[in-house]
């Protein structure tokens, strides 16, 4: 059955930047991200309900409760700039940004707490997913940057930083914790984030003016990570680390296929092999 839970885990994580994508049409990216992180946060205290983890909170110390808040910012900071870039850029391409959080996270992984551990293979790696994300993001003609592209690529690219961070922080000082528990507690942050950003600029009002459609996707894409958690914490219960993680980054291949029949977004020869050198990279590094 984790085989099942860890597809489940990828399919759903795939899917939520095409229902956020077709959520921000025509709403503010943080007025999105605000109204979906409390889909989100929802979902995360079931997840801690189920489990029973909740009578734990007393026992965790300050160190880690630090650590969650600051993770929780960066994890806010990440969600706010993905949207951000989903709502000015093509699926595909913001996707496979995104994605190359992994380089980040892996060198800083390599030179903040010495993981050198089958080095070779890490930076064969990411260096596969440097090269794929750049033949991604790639126009039809070679070129990969005018005008129109730098606002969705720096957000994009911001993205990936803040969700690296968010892993740093977490190997840094999130001990002592359980995983669905700490979870929760740092969608908190999120959560407060997401609508100190939105008062701040004044898009409040909006609220009340979104689009029903647009508000369906949206929680759509809240419930649709939520899901994503579940399996993916059900999977690694049940079936062997080496192998769930793996199937989980899967998700960039839902991602583009769905782009392909809700938005028409091809892929070029380019962008094909990208997506396959960003695939063989991150499975090299976690099998």
């Amino acid at each position: 059955m984790w085989i099942g839970y860890a597809l489940g885990s990828a399919f759903f994580a795939g899917i939520v930047a095409i229902l956020a994508k077709i959520g921000i049409r025509n709403t503010s990216s943080n007025v999105a991200t605000a109204i979906r992180t409390v889909v989100v946060l929802i979902v995360a205290w079931l997840m801690v309900l189920v489990v029973g983890s909740a009578g734990t909170l007393s026992s965790v110390s300050t160190r880690t409760l630090l650590f969650l808040a600051l993770s929780g910012l960066a994890t806010g900071a990440s969600w706010l700039c993905y949207f951000r870039a989903l709502q000015l850029g093509p699926v595909n391409k913001v996707a496979a940004v995104d994605k190359s959080s992994l380089i980040l996270t892996v060198l800083l992984g390599i030179i903040v707490f010495g993981e050198t551990t089958n080095l070779l293979t890490k930076l064969l790696g990411i260096t596969a997913i440097g090269i794929g994300t750049y033949l991604m993001i790639q126009h039809a003609n070679g070129t990969v940057l005018d005008s129109a592209d730098r606002t969705w690529l720096i957000y994009a690219a911001l993205s990936a930083v803040f969700a690296s961070l968010t892993a740093v922080l977490a190997k840094a000082g999130i001990t002592g914790i359980e995983s669905n528990l700490g979870t929760a507690l740092r969608t908190c942050v999120v959560l407060m984030m997401a609508w100190v950003v939105v008062f701040v600029a004044g898009e409040q009002s909006q609220v009340r003016g979104i689009p029903r459609r647009d508000l369906i996707f949206i929680c759509l894409s809240g419930v649709a990570t939520g899901a994503s958690w579940l399996c993916f914490y059900r999977a690694l219960q049940e079936g062997p680390v080496s192998a769930v993680i793996p199937i989980d980054k899967l998700s960039i291949l839902v991602t583009v296929a769905f782009a392909f029949v809700v938005f028409g977004e091809r892929l070029t020869r380019r962008g094909a092999v990208g997506l396959t050198l960003i695939v063989a990279g991150t499975l090299a590094m976690v099998l």
